[in-house]
């Protein structure tokens, strides 16, 4: 198994990434820490996981609580010794940021995505950091969207909270490689199963698109003419964490399915 032995914490687990990462890396052996700002659908996730033979636990976090960040790292510390991944899958109701025009958008509004995307990231980080370091390993993970490198409308600052992101990753990785952490991300696009998608689709259903339209729209901006899915995420996460992508650090790895190149 890829990820035998190891101990992680998903953030997010609860949405469907989140919860995806969270299974993969159980599949692949590691003791899986399971959060979300609502204990009931991360609860569900921990037990799928355990059901399967899996180990999780599930935990109430809210990702932009540096407290309470900081005490469940503590908790996992003391009952596990260590700290491996750090997987932010954390999201945002989109209803409160996508659909507005940039001339009618409010700077608040605007503001809200980048300032709790980047926020949340960074805490998780730096607090994984500070329990990796001492051991000089670990992979701090994350996962951003296409928007982040192309542009389309609409969005608020939806596409500049993904970039920044993206741009952290490069920032961490420089500054934690010497002490033995590596940082990645991962860069997905048109996911069917995911709110984010769910909701661009209703901005584009009030000009009479269906949703057959909208999908069909995505799928041929990739190579295999479909999107991708929540499962090669996870097993690409799980992979990305594990020591045999031991080369990989200070990027964030495509999974648009040619929808973007690099």
């Amino acid at each position: 198994m890829l990820l035998q032995e190891k101990v992680a914490v998903v953030y997010g687990a609860g949405g469907e990434i989140g919860a995806a990462v969270a299974r993969a890396f159980a599949a692949e052996g590691a003791t899986v820490f399971a959060t979300g700002r609502v204990r009931e659908p991360v609860e569900r996730v921990a037990k799928g996981i355990a059901s399967a033979g899996g180990s999780a636990e599930a935990a109430e976090v809210d990702a932009l609580d540096e407290q309470a960040v900081d005490a469940h790292l503590q908790s996992v510390v003391e009952q596990t010794g260590r700290l491996d991944i750090s997987f932010n899958a954390v999201g945002l109701p989109t209803e409160t940021y996508l659909g507005v025009p940039f001339t009618e958008l409010d700077k608040e509004r605007f503001s809200l995505p980048i300032a709790a995307y980047t926020t949340s990231y960074f805490l998780t980080a730096r607090l994984a950091a500070q329990h990796m370091i001492p051991q000089k390993s670990g992979v701090i993970m994350t996962v951003t969207a296409l928007p982040a490198r192309m542009g389309s409308p609409l969005n608020g600052g939806y596409g500049p909270a993904q970039a920044a992101k993206e741009a952290l990753t490069r920032d961490l990785s420089h500054e934690l490689a010497p002490q033995g952490i590596r940082v990645v991300g991962l860069r997905p696009h048109g996911i069917p199963e995911s709110h984010t998608l769910r909701s661009v689709f209703e901005i584009k259903a009030k000009a009479g698109m269906t949703w057959e339209q909208f999908a069909g729209r995505l799928a041929s901006t990739t190579h295999p003419g479909r999107g991708s899915t929540v499962e090669e995420v996870g097993n690409a996460a799980a992979f990305m964490a594990s020591d045999r992508a031991s080369g990989l650090t200070g990027t964030t790895v495509n999974l648009t399915m040619g929808s973007l190149d690099d």
